[in-house]
């Protein structure tokens, strides 16, 4: 599907004129969007507009990474939309040049819809552009990331409010699933903030000193996003070494608590087996209380290690 906006000279707008009329000399830009284009439609990129073989394979490669190409009278961009429930990329690629900005996509993007619609009720089109046109897109872009990493903030925020009292191994899933949700958002907004970089810093894509002050406000909302990302996945760092380390302290309390038991039985345990050998020459075999009498030794040692090992502290649970 095409949708076609044209902005002639005297500042006037015309929705879904024909194709052919995009090459009027009273045209003074237009913007051509192309929302799930048939195999007819995308022969239009080369055919009508002319764009550079390497540009449209990478329109039809799914998914090419966030960047800025230079072609020989507009600049190629490729930008990331992300899906707020699967949080899995929708690339949106745009054609810019002086007269005119095409939008090109697969997937239904209401980024571009809200910046359709909002293009449809200006009143004054003296002061914009394929420039502005194409600003506004990424500035929309870029506003939808914002609900997506604070509800993974909120997300991993509740992780660690309920850790003291939580199942602690579901709240380390959940961590681990929170992790993994950052990384899928990090792939698509660390490029698109070295973009947005490199539109600043380009000597080919020319933006006056007024207008690189809106795409600079852009690029200042992708730096928050950055450290929102680093900042989370630190987060998510410090509950699993928590983990690691809780686990690690109840098990060396299990050891060492084991340790204890064990050190206290080996001499008992000497004891009984001299006294299970069964030698036919062994005083103490004939001593009419000796049954008792070892019995009560043994009692005696094991307490006394005991009471020495609780002194040293052996069974502080600190």
């Amino acid at each position: 599907m095409l949708r076609i906006m044209s902005v002639t000279k005297d500042h006037e707008v015309l929705l879904q004129p024909s194709v052919e009329s995009l090459s009027d000399d009273q045209i003074a830009w237009y913007w051509v969007d192309f929302t799930h284009p048939g195999e007819e439609e995308i022969k239009l990129l080369s055919t009508l507009f002319h764009f550079h073989p390497l540009a449209i394979e990478d329109c039809l490669q799914f998914l090419q990474r966030p960047k800025l190409e230079y072609y020989q009278g507009y600049s190629f961009f490729v930008m990331h939309a992300l899906d707020s429930h699967s949080l899995s990329a929708k690339e949106v690629d745009l054609f810019i040049g002086e007269n005119f900005i095409v939008s090109f996509h697969f997937d239904e993007l209401k980024e571009l819809d809200s910046t359709w619609n909002y293009f449809q009720s200006v009143r004054d089109y003296s002061a914009i552009g394929p420039i502005e046109v194409g600003h506004k897109i990424m500035d929309k872009i870029v506003d939808t990331y914002f609900p997506i990493v604070q509800n993974i903030e909120d997300h991993l925020l509740d992780i660690e409010n309920n850790y003291e009292r939580g199942n602690k191994h579901s709240l380390i899933q959940q961590t681990f699933d929170v992790r993994g949700d950052l990384l899928k958002v990090r792939r698509s907004i660390f490029p698109m903030r070295d973009l947005m970089y490199r539109i600043l810093e380009s000597k080919r894509f020319m933006i006056s000193e007024h207008k690189k002050a809106y795409f600079h406000d852009v690029y200042d909302h992708l730096i928050k996003l950055s450290e929102m990302i680093d900042s989370n996945r630190e987060m998510t760092s410090d509950i699993r070494d928590n983990y690691i380390s809780l686990n690690s302290y109840k098990m060396n309390n299990i050891m060492k608590t084991l340790t204890v038991i064990t050190t206290i039985f080996m001499p008992l345990t000497f004891i009984a087996g001299i006294y299970g050998m069964n030698f036919r020459y062994m005083p103490e075999l004939n001593w009419h209380n000796g049954y008792f009498i070892i019995l009560g030794c043994m009692t005696a040692l094991g307490l006394s290690m005991y009471f020495w090992f609780r002194k040293k502290g052996w069974f502080d649970q600190e």
